[in-house]
């Protein structure tokens, strides 16, 4: 067994712990207990440690748009058509991104990277570890289904395929899709159509209308929302609200939080670059900090705003009103929630993978940075 003595302990799930020891034996913690435990081989003690659990970012494209390449070899967007439920984001991530090593630097372990949202339907979500050496040991799940609404899929049209100029029209695709999947699944239940004869991409499909595959939608805007909810209840859909930064009016805070839908907010830090964020601002923080929706996470859209910073966009909800308890909750246990992983990551308490990070001070302090970084029981990194 080995263990770290903790000064702070965060334990992601909203709580601070002082003056503690986590205890792991092989990938799993076994006890957070406040004597030196004497059955250990090996213990790591700092002048002051302030522990986290590993820090997750639930919305990027790491690995596919890649540091020190040129942009025209990014594969976040594949140009064929835009609706590609097929695609694999899996199969465009490169493990030898050289951001993968900041990331990990900064204890920012486990990534859900997702197709871009230039296509309506962008293909499918995988989380991954970041530490690992390929795609086979970074593989940790599929989670949903990645859809854009807004602008980004109006400004493709010289992209190949059919593609919308207005956003009904973007409305107008998703509906004929999810249309033609609900109706020839019901086909299929009925014995009026052979499975093997139904089209793949629309195939593909019937996991999100049978209610048991996530959509994790890209949009900004207050009325795209309500769109997307109207949408979404025709079809009896789950989904993920992703970005949501022109939101400016708490009411829109208020139906994700009272409808229970995940929200993955960000990216903070980044210029608002299009007609569609007019009104973003990080003064919009305030409203997610007054109303709280749950599940709240914040992403860090890499390379928009670089993984290895995402910790640093805590600082809008400390300067509004979060705890940092709460606030780490956001790229731990949040997260972990909203992608499924929570059995295993997102907090630190006994059965639990032990993927850790150890800082040098609380992160309230700008000089705050890892020592040490654990990934489910093996140190990776150590300053």
């Amino acid at each position: 067994m080995k263990c770290v003595k903790a000064d702070l302990l965060y334990t992601g799930t909203g709580q601070l712990i002082k003056n503690v020891y986590v205890v792991w034996e092989e990938s799993r913690i076994v006890s957070i207990c406040s004597e030196k435990p004497k059955d250990v081989d090996e213990i790591y003690e700092y002048d002051y440690a302030v522990v986290t659990p590993a820090l997750i970012d639930a919305h990027c494209h790491i690995g596919m748009a890649r540091a020190g390449e040129p942009s025209d070899e990014e594969e976040v967007n594949e140009h064929m058509d835009s609706v590609l439920p097929l695609a694999d984001a899996l199969t465009s991530i490169y493990m030898d991104d050289p951001s993968f090593r900041d990331s990990v630097e900064h204890g920012v372990l486990y990534s859900c990277v997702l197709p871009g949202s230039g296509n309506i339907i962008g293909g499918r979500a995988v989380v991954i570890r970041n530490f690992a050496k390929d795609i086979d040991e970074a593989y940790i799940k599929h989670c949903g289904i990645k859809v854009a609404l807004g602008y980004n899929p109006r400004s493709t049209t010289k992209w190949r395929g059919t593609r919308p100029s207005t956003r009904m029209g973007v409305i107008a695709i998703l509906r004929k899709t999810l249309m033609k999947a609900r109706d020839m699944l019901r086909l299929v239940e009925r014995g009026k159509k052979d499975l093997e004869d139904i089209d793949p991409d629309i195939k593909a499909l019937f996991p999100v209308i049978k209610g048991e595959e996530v959509l994790r939608v890209h949009v900004h805007k207050s009325d795209d929302i309500l769109t997307l909810i109207r949408i979404a209840d025709e079809f009896n859909l789950k989904f993920t609200i992703e970005h949501a930064c022109d939101v400016n009016d708490e009411k829109i805070f208020r139906i994700i939080k009272d409808r229970n839908i995940p929200l993955v907010y960000g990216p903070l830090d980044s210029f608002s670059y299009k007609t569609e964020l007019k009104h973003e601002t990080w003064k919009n923080v305030r409203l997610l900090v007054r109303v709280r929706p749950y599940p709240l996470a914040v992403m860090s859209d890499h390379p928009v705003v670089l993984q290895r910073n995402i910790h640093l966009q805590l600082r809008f909800f400390l300067r509004f009103g979060m705890s940092m308890s709460e606030a780490i909750s956001l790229l731990t246990h949040e997260p972990a929630r909203i992608l499924g992983i929570d059995r295993d990551l997102g907090s630190i308490e006994p059965g639990k993978l032990a993927s850790l990070v150890v800082w040098s001070d609380d992160l309230t302090n700008l000089e705050a940075h890892p020592v040490l970084v654990i990934a489910e029981g093996k140190k990776i990194f150590e300053a």
